[in-house]
């Protein structure tokens, strides 16, 4: 935990409220007293917060007007002059403006939401700290000056009331100064998760460059694949615009035209944007051309099955039989592990949601036009290979991979795809999964998947451990994908308080490490 962090306020003050009850002596006491009333108050000005949060309802307000005027545009009709590829270009363009204007005005009004809400809980924190010095001020008082060697040997029937009428009021005081570093905490982790939230779906903004005119920028970052909800089915994550337009700005003259050729050529914004995500994926020109060849023309649908693995079907993130799961597959056959080999089974899907060259190489040997080779049979056979070759990479055997070759396989099959490298948090309380999920949330909200280690027992009782990735962030709740085959979503309090049955088929509650990128 980082020094002076909210989190590290509320473990530090939950430890010293253990102590101050249990305190079994005056001087003990005393002590404790003293380093809880040193524990500085929860910081911030809520009536700043409040004015940032009106300016920006003032900016929705704004936004709003625009959106207005975007789609007269769209309900106008386009000019009959423009047919054919441009029609439906400028078709698409003033459809993904009107989307990214009334996502611009949400963003304004949830952002302004968030920041009243911190507001008012940070308020009611200091409050309540506010509150509960005098009480420990009291038992100060009360319990005088700190007993001598001598004196402290032996106390007496009024002492020991004395020290216990002292306690009380301890234990008021710093029950409160608690309950005010619990609402500090969670207020700020809540608004840091919804502020990076928002932040990465500010997404046009992500692809810095100039070769692409501004409305090319919104219809790749509105893009999403076939089917679905569109918002949890973006094809371009804010880490590949934000890789994309970074390497557009390196490229050669003769490398550049040739990409934006490709692009405007495209069949479809979903060619386009798997084109650029090849693109922030790493590859070269002569592998992106080579790509060009097996996708172009493909429609939406083969684009989706072929190159994303991980696809959300449903909004409905509530528990329940058949609710809150969505199957990952190609075709009939899952994206699965065989025999021990989580660790690679997750990081072999993980790769194929941030590499579409990765994904079309499993789901066709290279050869997409061959009907055995894009069987499913050929995919399976392909995934084990695949699995197996990271198993032998990372040293794994039948008790599976170890923690350090666990975060060396994410180093080496995701980083170089996002620009990522990943550092091992353990999680050993509440306190430790509390501090590591804003590095979480931020992580997936830009598109870096984030290997979770958990645990449990078998019926026999012994240890068992097992691998998953943390992919996706809506609100307070994760996106996991396990490599039996199934993506599902929890609660951030399930997360923090080890309750990662669902997820687990129950088996396996308890997460103990996580890979973040650092």
């Amino acid at each position: 935990m980082a020094d002076g962090s909210t989190t590290e306020r509320r473990s530090r003050l939950a430890d010293l409220k253990k102590a101050i009850d249990g305190a079994e002596d005056k001087n003990e006491l005393i002590s404790k007293i003293n380093e809880a009333l040193s524990v500085p108050a929860p910081d911030g000005d809520p009536a700043t917060i409040e004015r940032t949060a009106k300016r920006y309802r003032r900016a929705a307000g704004t936004s709003d007007e625009a959106h207005a005027k975007v789609v007269q545009v769209a309900d106008s009709g386009l000019p009959d002059v423009w047919t054919g590829t441009t029609g439906v270009k400028a078709a698409e363009s003033v459809a993904a403006t009107g989307r990214a204007v009334q996502q611009m005005t949400d963003a304004f009004q949830e952002a302004s939401s968030v920041l009243l809400r911190l507001s008012t809980y940070l308020e009611q924190a200091q409050k309540l700290d506010e509150d509960g010095r005098p009480d420990l001020r009291q038992a100060l008082s009360i319990l005088g000056s700190e007993d001598g060697f001598f004196d402290d040997w032996v106390e007496k029937d009024a002492e020991e009331a004395e020290r216990k009428r002292a306690q009380g009021f301890a234990r008021n005081g710093i029950n409160s100064m608690c309950r005010a570093a619990e609402i500090a905490d969670d207020a700020a982790r809540a608004a840091a998760r919804d502020l990076n939230k928002l932040a990465s779906e500010a997404r046009a903004g992500k692809m810095a460059t100039d070769e692409l005119s501004a409305t090319d920028r919104i219809a790749l970052a509105d893009t999403s694949s076939a089917n679905g909800p569109a918002e949890l089915n973006e094809i371009l994550t804010a880490t590949d615009l934000q890789r994309s337009g970074e390497r557009m700005e390196r490229m050669n003259a003769r490398d550049r035209a040739e990409f934006e050729k490709m692009l405007s050529e495209s069949k479809s914004p979903e060619e386009r944007a798997y084109l650029t995500k090849a693109l922030a994926a790493g590859h070269d020109m002569n592998a992106i051309r080579e790509f060009r060849k097996d996708i172009h023309g493909r429609g939406p649908q083969w684009l989706r099955e072929h190159l994303t693995p991980v696809w959300t079907d449903s909004y409905d993130m509530s528990s329940g039989e058949g609710v809150n799961r969505d199957e990952v597959r190609y075709g009939g056959s899952r994206w699965s592990q065989s025999g021990p080999t989580c660790v690679p089974s997750s990081t072999v899907t993980a790769r194929a949601m941030v590499d579409p060259l990765y994904a079309l190489r499993l789901t066709t040997g290279g050869h997409p036009d061959d009907p055995e080779q894009t069987s499913e049979k050929a995919f399976i056979d392909r995934l084990r290979d695949e699995q197996n070759r990271l198993n032998e990479d990372a040293d794994g055997g039948d008790s599976g991979v170890g923690i350090d070759g666990q975060r060396d396989l994410a180093d080496q099959e995701i980083g170089p795809r996002t620009g990522a490298s990943y550092e091992t948090r353990e999680l050993d309380s509440a306190d430790d999964r509390r501090a590591a999920l804003p590095d979480i949330e931020k992580a997936v909200a830009e598109g870096k998947p984030v290997p979770v280690e958990i645990e449990g027992e078998d019926e026999n009782g012994d240890r068992v451990g097992h691998q998953m990735m943390i992919i996706g962030q809506e609100g307070d709740k994760l996106q996991i994908y396990n490599p039996w085959g199934f993506t599902t979503w929890i609660d951030e309090d399930d997360f923090v308080n080890n309750r990662m049955n669902e997820p687990s088929d129950g088996r396996m509650p308890s997460a103990f490490a996580v890979h973040v990128p650092k």
